[in-house]
């Protein structure tokens, strides 16, 4: 390499980047450039913005119909050019509210200057308060506390001024009530009107002379010098001249009363009756001292006395109402003092009336019901008698707590019942409910006691309302028609219907006893009763009876086995019917056909023994005997068949007269004294021979005695006694036969009389049942009394006829 290539080298390499240097420069500056130009359009655009909106701003501010001051710091006493103030709204806003620029307030500092002259102005806040408005802007300075008064300006102008702080500066609003309501629309300020009325006293007599009440003044020597319209109306006078002019006074005394006005210096108020408008009216009339006199006013009180008076004829006849009423009643007012009581009070609580009339305490009362052991036993009496006092906190006319029962420790119970009296104070209305729930313990009791004993009945009883839903019910009618328990519960009469025709379907039925259920006419309130045949096959009756409370009771019985053991006895009963008409036919039929041949015996029988045969020996003499002492045992025996046979087909007649059953007995008695002696039997007879009498069949009565003494010879044994007897018992006749023999056992007593009822003796058991029957065709009756061992007694009772 040649000496002159590294200086070319080196030339070379400063030319490339000097020329790189200038492009970068050239580069940045064209940046530079366009940079610049993009922040001038947008400072551009913002101008343009903030400008536009200044102007709207200012636009609205010259719309506002008021001057709004801003200040970035509020001038204190002591530095009253501190500060910088802005003023914003159109001149005619200024000239609106009175504070237009003058010769003395021009310059830039025209809105300090405002602000300057306003300071001292006369404000009036909304309670009514005279201040300044400096003094709220030094409030506003110092505690930044807004204001908003009502000021008026030097011009006379009212202007309201609204002051508050916005972040660091104070915004003052500065408004003509006037051009805010509108051009030609009065402002409706009371505090303007304040001002205005105070500097216009004849206002104040505009205002009294429209009052709708009669007003007058009048001087120290009591003549009227004034009145207002209402006035002149109330004397029926033509104007206020001709009054003053005719010095017509709304009460006579009122001159006097207001020479006594003037006098004592005091206010004179009295009630006097004034004719007004051809009406006679009760007005308070009040005359006070004034200056240059007097003045008064009248007000008609006639309503109010009228309201008054029929407000104490309403307390009267309120407390005359409670006095009659069973249930106690204690009133105390806002003082908690006892101001009314009736006499149920009194009495219910033992207190005297000479204590409630002074009018107690309700603490000191409920003090002396304890000492009386009139009140509910507390564990802390204190406790409670200051809650019940601080039951007068709460609202008047509410209920302080719902209905309370206070067990006294007498065994009363009292329901109370609190509530605060609407003038103030506590009402107690106090109820004796001791006989109340006792019944109603009682009535609980007999409720359950009728559903248990409906759960025991047989039948099914089911109980409707009159709008037709089931009231009550027992287990038997859920039994009987297989319903479910769980949906019987005021279930309607449609739905146990519907479940109960799953057994019986017929709509007819159950739609008549829905009709019975739910209509109140007579024609349906009666009791019904029918019956029904079931799908299973069983038969119900049922009733339908109405009860007293509107509601209807249906009952249902399950009749099926009844029905059928019915069908079995009446089935039976024919049979034995006939049986007993075939058993009474035979006996009947049989007895005749054996009388015959019998009787052929019994007279042969004679004739051998008479000896028409020739002479018998005595073995022939025995053997005929016999045959003729069974004869007449089986024609006794046949002739009691036959008469029982006749008893029961009702074709024995009677031949009655008038029979001594004295000698009926005495009679009877010797036919079988033979026998009882050979027998080795004492007869006792104990009757009276002229009596008793009776109406009736002697033979029957005859028939009678002699089986109730064959009866007894077969009952006694050998050396034992028969005793008969007639007499009066209970005013009727009676005949009685008396043994000492066997006697009856008691398990045979009840059946004795019945036919063939054979006893120990083996007879055929027709002599009782023969008795029986004849007595009972006399319109009598027999009694039986009889101890084992001990002998037996049959008496026959009689009619009295």
């Amino acid at each position: 390499m040649s000496a002159a290539e590294p200086v070319q080298l080196a030339t070379l390499i400063v030319t490339g980047g000097a020329v790189a240097f200038a492009l970068a420069i050239s580069v940045w500056a064209c940046w530079i450039v366009i940079r610049t130009r993009q922040v001038r359009t947008l400072w551009r655009d913002r101008l343009i913005t903030a400008h536009d909106r200044t102007e709207y701003v200012e636009n609205l501010f010259t719309a506002y119909p008021g001057v709004v001051i801003v200040r970035d710091a509020l001038p204190t006493d002591r530095d009253t050019g501190s500060g910088r103030a802005r003023l914003y709204g159109s001149p005619a806003a200024l000239a609106a509210i009175g504070v237009g620029p003058s010769d003395t307030m021009l310059g830039d500092g025209l809105a300090q200057q405002i602000m300057e002259s306003l300071s001292g102005a006369p404000a009036w806040t909304g309670a009514g308060d005279v201040t300044t408005l400096g003094q709220h802007m030094q409030t506003l300075m110092e505690k930044g506390t807004p204001f908003f008064i009502t000021i008026e300006s030097p011009s006379g102008h009212l202007i309201q001024v609204d002051g508050r702080p916005a972040g660091r500066q104070l915004v003052i609003w500065l408004t003509d009530p006037a051009v805010r309501h509108g051009e030609n629309l009065p402002c409706p300020d009371p505090i303007g009107e304040t001002v205005s009325v105070s500097k216009e006293p004849f206002a104040f007599l505009d205002m009294f002379n429209r009052a709708p009440v009669p007003a007058w003044r009048m001087n120290t020597a009591g003549r009227l010098s004034w009145v207002n319209t209402a006035y002149v109306r109330a004397v029926d006078a033509t104007d206020v001249e001709d009054v003053l002019d005719r010095q017509l006074l709304l009460e006579p005394g009122l001159a006097d009363r207001a020479r006594e006005a003037v006098s004592s210096g005091a206010v004179c108020s009295v009630r006097r009756g004034v004719v007004l408008a051809g009406d006679r009216r009760l007005m308070a009339l009040t005359t006070y001292p004034a200056t240059g006199g007097v003045a008064g006013f009248g007000v008609d009180v006639t309503d109010g006395e009228e309201a008054k008076t029929t407000l104490d004829r309403f307390r009267k006849a309120h407390d005359l109402t409670l006095n009659h009423m069973t249930e106690g009643v204690a009133i105390f007012d806002r003082s908690k003092r006892l101001v009314f009581y009736n006499r149920a009070f009194s009495r219910l609580f033992d207190m005297e009336e000479a204590f409630l009339n002074d009018r107690p305490a309700h603490g000191v009362l409920f003090d002396r019901m304890r000492e009386k052991r009139r009140l509910p036993e507390r564990v802390d009496y204190s406790a409670w008698r200051a809650s019940e006092l601080a039951r007068y906190e709460s609202a008047p006319g509410t209920n302080v707590e719902p209905d309370e029962l206070w067990p006294l420790p007498d065994g009363r119970t009292l329901r109370t019942a609190r509530q605060r009296h609407p003038l103030g104070g506590l009402l107690y209305v106090f109820e004796d409910m001791t006989d109340q729930l006792s019944l109603q313990a009682r009535y609980n009791t007999q409720i359950k006691v009728q559903r248990a004993t409906l759960d025991k009945l047989y039948e099914a009883v089911a109980v409707f309302g009159s709008d037709g839903r089931l009231k009550l019910h027992n287990t038997a009618f859920e039994t009987l028609w297989a319903l479910d328990p769980g949906t019987l519960d005021a279930a309607s009469f449609e739905d146990v219907a519907a479940a109960c025709s799953v057994l019986y379907a017929d709509l007819d039925a159950w739609n008549s006893l829905k009709a019975r259920v739910t209509d109140p006419g007579p024609e349906s309130r009666k009791t019904v009763a029918g019956e029904i045949h079931r799908k299973d096959g069983s038969i119900l009756t049922w009733l339908s009876c109405p009860l007293p409370d509107g509601a209807t009771l249906i009952a249902w019985i399950d009749i099926t086995d009844s029905r059928r053991i019915e069908a079995a006895l009446r089935d039976r009963a024919e049979a034995l019917e006939a049986s007993e008409r075939i058993k009474t036919e035979f006996v009947a039929h049989v007895s005749y056909q054996l009388r015959t041949p019998l009787t052929t015996i019994q007279g042969y029988a004679d004739m051998l023994a008479g000896g028409f045969a020739g002479a018998l020996s005595d073995q022939q003499r025995d053997y005929t005997g016999a045959i003729r002492a069974a004869s007449a045992r089986l024609g006794k025996l046949i002739d009691d068949i036959l008469d029982i046979a006749a008893i029961d087909a009702g074709r024995m007649e009677l031949e009655p007269g008038v029979v001594n059953l004295g000698v009926i007995a005495e009679e009877t008695s010797q036919l079988i004294a033979t026998r009882a002696n050979h027998s080795g039997i004492g007869i006792n007879v104990d009757i009276d021979p002229e009596g008793p009498l009776v109406r009736g069949d002697a033979k029957r009565l005859k028939q009678v005695f002699y089986n109730l003494l064959l009866n007894a010879m077969d009952h006694v044994k050998p050396g034992g006694t028969i005793e008969i007897g007639t007499g009066i018992e209970d005013r009727a006749p009676i005949f009685r036969v008396t043994d000492n023999g066997v006697g009856i056992a008691p398990d045979r007593q009840a059946a004795i009389f019945e036919y063939f009822e054979r006893g120990d003796n083996g007879g055929a058991g027709l002599g009782l049942a023969l008795v029986n029957g004849i007595i009972g065709l006399h319109g009598g009756r027999v009694s039986l009394e009889s101890e084992p061992g001990q002998g037996t007694r049959i008496t026959c009772h009689l009619p009295r006829s």
